[in-house]
């Protein structure tokens, strides 16, 4: 009694193994795969991935006021840091800033540091054919800086054989070696200005935008404006190639930005002015 007991009890439980089985096996490979791709995060956009961490990876200067500068309080702050905040809050998700120097920081996106770069990047021909940009939110001219007992340089011309403090990685260092200036080269905008209140350069060219900056801050600053660029370049974010997802959501972002006013806001703030246009 007790052995056919037994032998009834294992087959009842070979019925119940062998149904197990077949109900495994009955799954779809459309359901095995998207199961598999669900756990392997090499499958997920870049836009998804940034969403599910919860932060938005930010390359940024912190040393070019009025864009990216720390306050007197030492926190980081400035119209591109405003307008990555914003932006990052409408995509869900944090804004972490990484500060770089400028002339590491294109560098620093292509070994994947951060997920863009909010820094007034001028959209360049040259940039475009290696990497994204959103729609432009700045435009601007760039002037030409001399201290204001310099009487020799009065035009872009007369820059030949003269030292002028540029980013070696910035446009605006074209500029100054097609017009014969002798590159001295430097970590941004506040360091070119103190080479140029100190006489160890000659001029700078710089954004007019960052000058009408520093003037409101320091009107007695020992500076002048004698020239300026005749085309307006426009500024943007800068991804790396591959990233349209992440791209058209910031540019819905900034869009929205624009038609509910928080852009215009973070503008006058900052310039007293749209400088999208």
């Amino acid at each position: 009694m007790k052995r056919t007991s037994l032998l009834t009890l294992l087959l009842a439980l070979t019925v119940v193994l062998l149904a197990a089985c077949g109900k495994n096996e009955s799954a779809t490979p459309a359901e095995t795969a998207a199961n598999t791709e669900t756990s392997n995060p090499a499958t997920q956009s870049t836009l998804e991935a940034i969403k599910a961490s919860g932060k938005l990876t930010i390359g940024t200067e912190g040393t070019y006021a009025p864009f990216t500068f720390h306050d007197k309080d030492g926190k980081l702050t400035g119209f591109d840091v405003e307008i990555a905040q914003e932006v990052s809050k409408r995509l869900g998700v944090e804004a972490e800033f990484i500060e770089t120097p400028w002339d590491g920081i294109i560098a620093g996106l292509d070994a994947k540091r951060f997920d863009v770069i909010f820094n007034e990047v001028t959209i360049t021909d040259e940039r475009k054919a290696k990497y994204d940009f959103s729609d432009s939110y700045i435009v601007s001219k760039a002037v030409l800086l001399v201290h204001e007992d310099n009487d020799e340089i009065k035009k872009l011309a007369d820059l030949k054989g003269k030292k002028s403090a540029q980013s070696l990685t910035s446009n605006l260092t074209v500029i100054a070696k097609e017009n014969g200036a002798e590159i001295v080269g430097t970590e941004g905008f506040n360091q070119a200005i103190d080479l140029l209140l100190s006489k160890r350069v000659d001029a700078t060219i710089n954004d007019g935008l960052s000058y009408l900056d520093l003037k409101k801050q320091k009107p007695d600053v020992k500076i002048k404006v004698v020239d300026e660029t005749t085309e307006a370049s426009q500024s943007a974010a800068l991804f790396r190639k591959g990233n349209d997802d992440l791209v058209k959501a910031v540019n819905e972002a900034l869009a929205a930005m624009k038609s509910d006013g928080t852009y215009l806001a973070i503008s006058e703030k900052y310039f007293g002015a749209d400088v999208s246009k």
